[in-house]
């Protein structure tokens, strides 16, 4: 039986279980974590690393672009002492919209320099993403393409106006690849590439305080959603797996996740999570074996979820059939079932996988 990771965020723990937004936390003599709300989401924060050594501070990650998240942010800095003119960079751990929201802002107030992967980098700079009717065009074209009908796409993926705020994140004026240090004085914080959450996300090791600022690869209670995306690499589980597996041994005391709460047992965590993956894909082969040819749009709903598939809609339906179709392309890697060549791709067992 898998350990349980063991909890060091309690004030982080404690306030979750109450509904209410955890404090800003001195972690160190000059790091502190910074929740930065979510509004209307059940993630509810971001919680934001501040690094104080050297002249000014350094972020890892900026939280979700709202009035009221920019609100907290400059109030959680002004707890500790210091003003957005004070941050002169951040770091983020990938191209999500509550970890880059209010990048963009922090660097116009501050002239803040930002760093991401290259690879995420590369996915907001596109000019699909970045022109909104583009984007929502080519969006459905690509949930049709899973097995969406055309009023079912539309519906998810909204209005252009709706998509402008991705279309407007901040771009990275630096870009950290895998095995490169951070320029934040007083720490030696390592990037460590871990594709599978989005194809550029980072985790950031400190050699010196054996920590692990893991972002969404790895989280103490839920597991990041693991999708396939338009214009991205076609295996996300399977990187994702590999980075699970890349990041199970290392040399770290404590995990800072973006989410959630801090906690101990590293190797443990990643154990359950892929123990996970594991039973999801069984899972799913067994929902292609009950109804063979099916499309991902088809197959998600036959699938648990945290609640019923009929009050999934917008972005968790899409997200709840991008994985399903990063699951049923791993399932086809691994010679368990079969697909269509011409989209929507419909599934069928394999004898190996009968």
């Amino acid at each position: 039986m898998t350990a349980e990771p063991m909890i060091t965020g309690t004030r982080q723990r404690e306030a979750w279980q109450q509904r209410v937004m955890p404090p800003v936390e001195q972690l160190d003599q000059d790091l502190w974590s910074i929740p930065v709300p979510i509004p209307r989401n059940p993630l509810r924060y971001v919680s934001a690393y501040a690094f104080g050594a050297g002249p000014g501070l350094v972020l890892i990650d900026s939280g979700w672009g709202s009035e009221q998240s920019w609100r907290s942010l400059l109030a959680g800095l002004g707890s500790i002492g210091a003003g957005i003119g004070d941050v002169r960079g951040v770091l983020l751990t990938h191209m999500h919209y509550d970890h880059v929201g209010l990048a963009g802002r922090i660097r116009q107030a501050s002239g803040a320099w930002i760093a991401m992967h290259p690879a995420d980098h590369s996915v907001l700079a596109r000019t699909d993403y970045r022109r909104a009717e583009v984007a929502v065009t080519l969006e459905a074209e690509f949930l049709r393409d899973l097995g969406a009908s055309p009023a079912e796409a539309a519906a998810a993926v909204g209005t252009a106006a709706e998509w402008e705020k991705y279309a407007t994140m901040a771009l990275a004026d630096r870009l950290l690849t895998d095995g490169e240090l951070a320029d934040v004085p007083g720490w030696k914080l390592r990037a460590v590439h871990t594709p599978g959450h989005t194809p550029g996300h980072l985790c950031f090791v400190d050699e010196r305080s054996r920590r692990l600022f893991s972002g969404d690869h790895v989280l103490p209670r839920i597991t990041p959603n693991i999708s396939v995306q338009r214009a991205t690499p076609p295996d996300p589980l399977g990187d994702y797996l590999d980075s699970l597996a890349r990041t199970r041994d290392l040399d770290v005391d404590e995990v800072l996740p973006a989410h959630e709460w801090r906690f101990r047992g590293l190797a443990e965590r990643i154990d359950t999570i892929a123990a996970h993956h594991e039973r999801r894909l069984a899972e799913l082969l067994a929902a292609i074996r009950r109804r063979p040819g099916s499309t991902p749009w088809q197959l998600a709903g036959e699938l648990t979820w945290s609640r019923p598939w009929e009050q999934y809609s917008g972005q968790m339906r899409i997200f709840a059939v991008t994985e399903t179709a990063a699951h049923a392309h791993q399932l086809a890697l691994r010679g368990l079932v079969t697909a269509t060549t011409t989209p929507p791709p419909s599934y069928t067992a394999t004898p190996e996988g009968a």
